[in-house]
């Protein structure tokens, strides 16, 4: 009887909302506060060449696109000697591929052969002297030698023609090396450099901050951190200081890019997340130095 209550009582408060929610295990979720959106890539564009600035494209503000020329090291000497190495090579091609040499070669020796034949006919006639034969075999031979000169030559040609093209290739590089080259899609920050300024190689001539993709970083707990790695899922939210307008932003949805196996004093790891920006209005949504929650399930 007072095993038949039990199970009556038990089924009773299985039934009931209290029981429930005792019952169900909570999902818990772990915010890492206080993070801080930071830039993925930020350079200073240096001066690869050693020159005169004269040219500056662009300015603070604006928005670059990948090799995109940003500045101009004087290259008038750089474009001189562009020109002249392309004639170079255009004339030592000319040579390579020059066969009259090898034709006029093989003509003599055919033409060497042929009457080093009819002399051989002669002398068996006794029409000639001995010395007449042998000097026209000798003729034959010196011509056979003429083609492989010829086909040295030729070969030599080449091998010079090769010599002015990578020649060629280095003035063509000297002349690049004095543009200065957007190394990816950016935004200029500010310039270093002015119009006109001697400038050597490493010198910053502005400095390039990439604003369509950038990092939330933060730092949790260790104890938490030993369930989350690289890949996890997480929410992102990001306040600027108008913190009203921020609280109605969506989360933005991302992975951990990175968890550091390094813990500091203060018993925390570093995690980042990689999120896209996007521009509204012309302007990006998310700037450095902005902060963040990092939301882990």
């Amino acid at each position: 009887m007072r095993f038949t209550l039990t199970i009556l009582y038990l089924a009773i408060a299985a039934t009931s909302p209290l029981f429930a929610q005792q019952a169900a295990v909570p999902k818990q979720t772990h915010i890492v506060e206080n993070c801080v959106v930071q830039y993925i890539n930020k350079v200073d564009v240096p001066a690869r060449a050693e020159g005169t600035l004269t040219v500056l494209k662009v300015d603070e503000g604006l928005t670059v696109a990948k090799d995109e020329v940003l500045a101009v090291i004087d290259d008038t000497a750089a474009k001189i000697n562009l020109a002249l190495k392309q004639a170079e090579e255009k004339e030592a091609i000319l040579n390579a591929t020059n066969e009259v040499n090898l034709n006029d070669a093989k003509n003599s020796e055919q033409l060497a052969k042929a009457e080093a034949e009819a002399y051989e006919e002669l002398r068996r006639e006794r029409a000639i002297p001995y010395w007449e034969l042998e000097k026209k075999k000798l003729e034959a031979e010196r011509a056979l030698l003429r083609i492989d000169l010829a086909e040295m030559q030729k070969s030599i040609a080449e091998v010079q023609a090769f010599g002015k093209r990578q020649e060629l290739a280095l003035a063509e590089y000297e002349l690049k090396r004095r543009q200065v080259l957007a190394p990816w899609d950016g935004f200029i920050e500010s310039r270093r450099a002015q119009l006109g300024e001697w400038v050597q190689p490493g010198t910053p001539i502005l400095t390039l901050i990439q604003m369509n993709k950038l990092r939330v970083e933060g730092d949790i707990d260790a104890l938490v951190s030993r369930k989350v790695v690289k890949g996890t899922k997480v929410e992102v939210r990001i306040f600027d200081k108008d913190e009203s307008s921020s609280s109605d932003q969506k989360p933005i949805e991302g992975t951990l890019g990175y968890v550091s196996m390094e813990i500091d004093l203060n018993g925390r790891h570093r995690v980042w997340v990689e999120i896209d920006n996007v521009k509204e209005e012309g302007v990006w949504r998310y700037k450095p130095g902005m902060t963040a929650d990092i939301t882990i399930p």
